[in-house]
């Protein structure tokens, strides 16, 4: 897309835009995680994460009474290193791996790339859309995923729903307009009543579409989706939306294409987009909880035991990171949809 003085684009397009442009779009063009990228995601931090996440999956298959067959769907697998520890771990769960058909859903064909370099298995298909799966039950993970999808921002002035839109002007200088909208036939169309007792939302679309899909996914051939984002639980939406690079946080209108774009979900949203697709049980918690309850700390000790001093406090310090209520453990919500008749808890 090229843009031209006085473009208006509503923040979706232009979060589309600036993340997802074929030619110069943010996760298009590099490798965003570590140290010497812009962000750190869990499994980059450490190892245990990615190995709970194992112990999880296993868990949670032997739940569905260990079908002889099913689909793991990594939706979004940024560089790879969470799948390659998954996949370390399930090597050692013969009966658990063989029965696992291994799926990535990677719209960017630069980290899919970067993935096929780091894991290395030769099982492992690449979804160019959820429509690819078979009818074997299906186990979805959404690490970061939700977050990096494009909304939509809708602000009540005066009793009147306005859509947040991006305006290019002189010198392409973007800024915010916000331009009357009509919700009541938005709603209609969507089927959800998003605007009540609200002032200001943030909704994707995009999102509507994947849980519409995988919802259907879930209802026909069992299974479920464990989301682990950024989040929050209030039932009053808030303005979220924010970029980073290089660690920092920057201007959204600022930089664009250079800097991710982000924001944190509300979960009580997705709740509320998951009712709308059936009868389905959905839970949640905190990143601090979940890890905790999983064993982080056992496998930990496991671990460290012979270990030198200083390689042993490593460990303990990303794990701290992962947990700690003041970085990763609250800002961090987990959740998982099942069907109705699903009571599957581990970890909640």
């Amino acid at each position: 897309m090229k843009i031209k003085k006085n473009n208006l684009l509503s923040i979706d397009k232009y979060i589309e835009e600036a993340l997802y442009n074929k030619k110069f779009g943010y996760y298009m063009t590099k490798d965003p995680f570590g140290k010497k990228g812009d962000f750190i995601t869990a499994p980059n931090i450490s190892i245990l994460f990615s190995e709970m996440i194992a112990i999880w999956v296993i868990s949670f298959w032997e739940n569905l009474k260990c079908p002889k067959e099913f689909n793991l769907i990594e939706l979004g697998a940024g560089n790879g290193e969470m799948m390659k520890i998954l996949i370390k771990t399930f090597n050692q769960f013969p009966k658990f791996k063989k029965a696992c058909n291994i799926n990535i859903l990677e719209k960017s064909n630069f980290l899919k790339k970067l993935q096929k370099e780091n894991i290395k298995d030769k099982k492992i298909k690449w979804l160019k859309n959820l429509n690819d799966l078979n009818t074997l039950p299906c186990i979805f993970i959404a690490n970061e995923f939700f977050d990096a999808l494009p909304i939509k921002q809708f602000i009540k002035k005066k009793n009147k729903w306005y859509e947040r839109h991006v305006k290019f002007t002189e010198h392409k200088k973007p800024k915010y307009v916000d331009v009357l909208f009509n919700m009541k036939k938005f709603e209609k169309e969507i089927q959800l009543k998003i605007s009540y007792k609200q002032r200001f939302i943030e909704y994707s679309s995009l999102t509507m579409n994947y849980f519409e899909k995988i919802t259907k996914k879930i209802k026909f051939n069992n299974g479920g989706i464990l989301i682990i984002d950024y989040g929050y639980l209030d039932k009053k939406f808030k303005n979220t939306i924010q970029a980073v690079s290089k660690h920092k946080y920057k201007n959204v209108l600022s930089n664009f294409s250079k800097s991710d774009i982000t924001y944190n979900l509300s979960f009580y949203l997705i709740e509320q987009i998951v009712k709308k697709f059936g009868l389905f049980n959905s839970i949640t918690t905190n990143q601090k909880k979940f890890l905790i309850k999983l064993g982080i700390f056992q496998r930990a000790e496991i671990l460290t035991k012979n270990m030198p001093f200083t390689k042993k406090a490593d460990i303990y310090f990303r794990i701290k990171k992962l947990v700690d209520e003041n970085a990763m453990g609250d800002l961090f919500k987990v959740m998982l949809v099942t069907n109705k008749n699903n009571k599957f808890q581990l970890g909640f």
